[in-house]
């Protein structure tokens, strides 16, 4: 499946707020994402993108189908996808200091397991990388053993708790953090597991 990775756009937003209603039990709203991309200066976002879906003989879901073909008749601003792409997926990012808060990351269901929230993680760490952050922190549910194990993967380790972090249901966050992504070592196994993912799913070009 070709995708591209670039940053996210105004018109992008409501593509953006489906996937996080879709996602999330606590969804950001347009407007979030709004000031997120006008006026927080420390905030980069970006969304992985594939072309628009035609029809369900190719091998898109009649669900995706049917949405893109109503956003593009009844929305002629946010709703409608840019340049024919369609959004699977998105991150943001936070910059502090020497640090790199990554804010959020999701894939819409119709495409999860296809390498696209890998794709997402390993984009935002060379995001990181470009602005000169020396670590990555996140936030993630405890219960949500998949995405720690993605995390773990890329060399985030464990180093605290928030304590009801998450107020739809009183559990705490578990805070995660790289070493230097700048060392050696992380670079190294960095790049290793960049071009193992590339040889896996190939076509997505970051």
């Amino acid at each position: 499946m070709a995708c591209i990775i670039r940053p996210m756009r105004l018109e992008d937003i409501s593509q953006v707020v489906h996937i996080e209603r879709e996602m999330f039990s606590t969804p950001w709203s347009g407007t979030n994402f709004r000031y997120e991309l006008l006026f927080n200066r420390s905030a980069r976002y970006f969304v992985a993108c594939v072309p628009l879906p035609g029809d369900v003989s190719k091998g898109v879901s009649w669900l995706d189908a049917l949405i893109s073909r109503v956003q593009r008749l009844f929305s002629r601003s946010e709703g409608q996808a840019i340049d024919n792409q369609w959004v699977v997926g998105y991150a943001g990012l936070w910059f502090m200091s020497d640090e790199a808060h990554l804010t959020t990351i999701a894939v819409r269901q119709t495409y999860q397991r296809q390498g696209l929230g890998e794709l997402l993680l390993i984009s935002a760490i060379e995001l990181a990388m470009e602005r000169n952050a020396q670590f990555i922190t996140l936030e993630v549910r405890p219960s949500n053993g998949v995405a720690q194990a993605l995390y773990r993967k890329y060399g985030f380790t464990g180093v605290g708790l928030r304590r009801g972090y998450y107020y739809d249901t009183g559990e705490d966050a578990l805070l995660m953090a790289t070493e230097k992504i700048t060392s050696a070592s992380f670079e190294g196994q960095f790049q290793r597991l960049k071009q193992a993912h590339a040889q896996r799913w190939g076509g997505q070009t970051p």
